[in-house]
């Protein structure tokens, strides 16, 4: 199970980029700021949803490029949600959303040991977000109620309805912002597969 995690899409370089920055904290190359550390991971929290909704559900470009890309990044998921190649953010858009993410923390605060703090934080985030869910997408069954609550929740927006439950690992911003409805209480999307049809 967590061969095939590194495996797929851009989660062995996460898992190398985390390894690296925490060897350069621990050797003191850079200093390491845990404030920092958890205000990047709840920025990438906070943009979970926001990417999600916004950019991954926005409506089909006119642009072909920009249209295949929508398709690769999010839209094809949904039409093969258990599809492992699918599942994951790609090495060629996590990259360089890394780097621009490194680029603005350290515009904002104007110093490296605390830019790449936050951009730990962030990547650690991440590496989280695509393990909770890969398991909401594999044969597995979560062992705390936590766990299977996740697990149970994101899979209602992929065979429920795709206008709701936008968050992956955890549904505050979906309660901030109202696309958290009961599940029981909502009628079951006739587009939740080709979420552009």
């Amino acid at each position: 199970m967590i061969s095939a995690f590194f495996r797929h899409g851009s989660n062995a370089v996460l898992g190398a980029a985390i390894a690296l920055v925490a060897i350069a904290f621990a050797l003191k190359e850079i200093s390491f700021s845990w404030t920092g550390a958890l205000i990047g991971a709840l920025v990438f929290f906070s943009s979970e949803y926001t990417t999600h909704r916004f950019l991954f559900h926005a409506r089909p470009s006119k642009i072909g490029w920009v249209q295949k890309l929508q398709h690769r990044l999010h839209y094809d998921h949904h039409i093969d949600p258990p599809k492992l190649a699918l599942l994951f953010l790609p090495v060629w858009f996590t990259v360089p959303v890394t780097i621009l993410y490194f680029g603005v923390y350290y515009a904002i605060v104007h110093n490296v040991g605390l830019a790449a703090s936050l951009m730990f934080g962030s990547l650690v985030a991440l590496t989280y977000y695509e393990w909770v869910h890969y398991v909401a997408h594999i044969a597995f069954n979560p062992k705390t109620p936590f766990g299977k609550y996740v697990k149970k929740y994101h899979l209602w927006h992929h065979y429920k309805n795709e206008h709701l439950w936008y968050g992956v690992t955890n549904p505050s911003m979906d309660f901030v912002m109202g696309s958290y409805k009961n599940v029981d209480d909502v009628e079951k999307s006739t587009t939740v597969k080709e979420i552009w049809r």
